[in-house]
């Protein structure tokens, strides 16, 4: 991400209750219990898929969604679908809320987050997001090249990649503008008249009584606050994932209008309430 948003109002403090610190204790452990097995089973199959397939990886997606799945029954939290998941070669792109968005994506569709350098980082998320199969980017022009090399690779080996074009997580509010630049890998001879992008727009309803924004993961806000009160809530909310048609990018003249046209559908999928640009 290259900036943060933030909004004029924040939202107002969670409080945790004696009943909600037993809820995290108990969704917590459940949660990390699934986690970890998820990650042992993931590092032991990979072992035998990697020499076999190489960066095809034609079993280890499954433990992902599967891990992903539970997790939205251990938060009592409902997740819906609407449209088809792309079969063609390509890539997919959607607007992004919350850290959330790492379980609402990957339970229904395989799928390869790209992501900045620094989350490989970070303690417990990193470690997830190598196992996965995430790509990681820097800001570096001068690794300009490697990259889009790298992405022509993961792509021509059948991953969709999954970005986050509006650079930062919102409130789930709105839909910033899309910015261009990654888009420009696809528009490489080897790729341009094969891939077709699939815009998907992420829909969070908060939990009943709650701040509207409650999932929304912003500016400043620490990951740790924010996981606890998802895990403290008495009852959880509900994610809904819309799944648009693909479009093709030999139908655009360039990553401008590739990027204009997908922001404009996922936008679109928002309700009224929440098409807002920034």
């Amino acid at each position: 991400m290259s900036f943060t948003w933030s909004p004029e109002e924040e939202p107002p403090v969670f409080e945790i209750t004696p009943a909600g610190w037993l809820r995290v204790a108990l969704r917590g452990g459940a949660l990390a219990a699934i986690l970890a097995t998820g990650v042992v089973a993931m590092a032991l199959l990979r072992l035998a898929e990697r020499p076999l397939y190489g960066l095809h990886r034609p079993w280890t997606p499954f433990i992902t969604q599967i891990v992903c799945r539970l997790a939205f029954l251990v938060l009592g939290m409902r997740h819906e679908t609407v449209g088809e998941r792309m079969a063609a070669r390509g890539a997919v792109v959607a607007n992004h809320a919350s850290w959330l968005d790492i379980f609402t994506l990957n339970a229904r569709k395989r799928i390869y987050f790209v992501s900045k350098a620094e989350v490989a980082g970070w303690p417990g998320i990193g470690l997830l997001a190598k196992i996965t199969g995430t790509v990681f980017i820097t800001r570096d022009r001068r690794q300009a090249r490697a990259q889009q090399e790298l992405f022509e690779e993961r792509l021509l080996a059948g991953h969709k990649l999954l970005f986050f074009p509006e650079g930062t997580s919102t409130d789930g509010f709105r839909v910033l503008p899309f910015k261009t630049t990654l888009f420009q890998a696809f528009f490489n001879e080897k790729l341009r008249q094969e891939l077709r992008i699939q815009p998907i727009t992420v829909i969070y309803t908060a939990p009943p009584g709650e701040d509207p924004r409650f999932y929304g993961w912003w500016g400043d806000m620490g990951f740790g606050p924010h996981l606890l009160q998802v895990l403290a809530v008495r009852r959880n909310g509900a994610a809904k994932v819309i799944y648009h048609a693909p479009v093709r990018v030999a139908d655009f003249p360039d990553r401008k209008a590739l990027a204009a046209c997908l922001e404009e559908v996922v936008r679109g999928g928002m309700p009224p309430e929440r098409q807002l640009k920034g």
